[in-house]
């Protein structure tokens, strides 16, 4: 096997190497793009830069004059093409959106497979180690780090027995919430009244607490809280 068959796989081995080392630790918290996905789009991001490696290999026989090449073209090329896949990743529920992350490690992945694919080792070792330390180091941080949770609320009750917003205030903020953008809405011809709102709070615990009160509530029919996070 020749030099230049060699280089090629290990271009290809590393870009499918780091492209899973990533893909791992989406897949491992359950994400939708995970270890093939990754794997897969470092190693295509490296393939298709290794064209542009060996592109005179290719046009040996034309005349060098009548070229012009331009290797960064296939780079945004590939960055456009990755911005389809990473669309498809994210969802949005209502207010919630969820998938930034994993939209943000195929972008990533892919700029790592365009390192490697040129064969620009150093960097692309940095980026897979920092992205790896981004996905996991950094979660761990959140875990600790102060913060504000923020929810989606809804609350629906009995028309002639609604819980008043007064007395709903009240039960929420006493659980440490504030609440914003509160609407109102009436379903089954007027038979049913429902609360929608945002809410936060600073204690990680406070969605469950609020959840197991809403749930002995008397007045309450139907509750649903979604946690907006990614």
């Amino acid at each position: 096997m020749d030099t230049h068959n060699l280089t090629i796989l290990l271009h290809l081995g590393l870009a499918l190497l780091a492209g899973a080392l990533i893909g791992f630790e989406r897949t491992y918290h359950g994400r939708p793009a995970g270890f093939r996905t990754h794997a897969l789009v470092c190693t295509a991001s490296s393939l298709l830069m290794l064209l542009t490696l060996y592109q005179w290999d290719l046009l040996a026989n034309v005349p060098l004059e009548t070229v012009r090449v331009d290797p960064t073209r296939m780079a945004q090329g590939i960055m456009t093409g990755i911005g389809f896949l990473g669309a498809g990743v994210i969802i949005k529920e209502g207010l919630t959106v969820r998938g930034l992350t994993t939209a943000a490690s195929i972008w990533i992945t892919a700029a790592i497979g365009i390192l490697i694919g040129i064969g620009f080792y150093f960097p692309a070792a940095v980026a897979t180690l920092l992205t790896l330390g981004t996905l996991s180091v950094f979660r761990w941080i959140e875990q600790v780090m102060p913060a504000l949770y923020y929810s989606r609320l809804e609350i629906q009750c009995r028309r002639s027995t609604a819980l008043p917003e007064k007395e709903l205030r009240t039960l929420i903020e006493q659980l440490g919430f504030s609440i914003a953008n509160l609407s109102y809405a009436q379903h089954d011809d007027g038979r049913r009244f429902e609360y929608t709102m945002i809410i936060r709070t600073q204690r990680r615990e406070g969605t469950r607490l609020l959840a197991e009160s809403l749930a002995r509530h008397k007045k309450v029919l139907e509750y649903r809280v979604t946690p907006a996070g990614d």
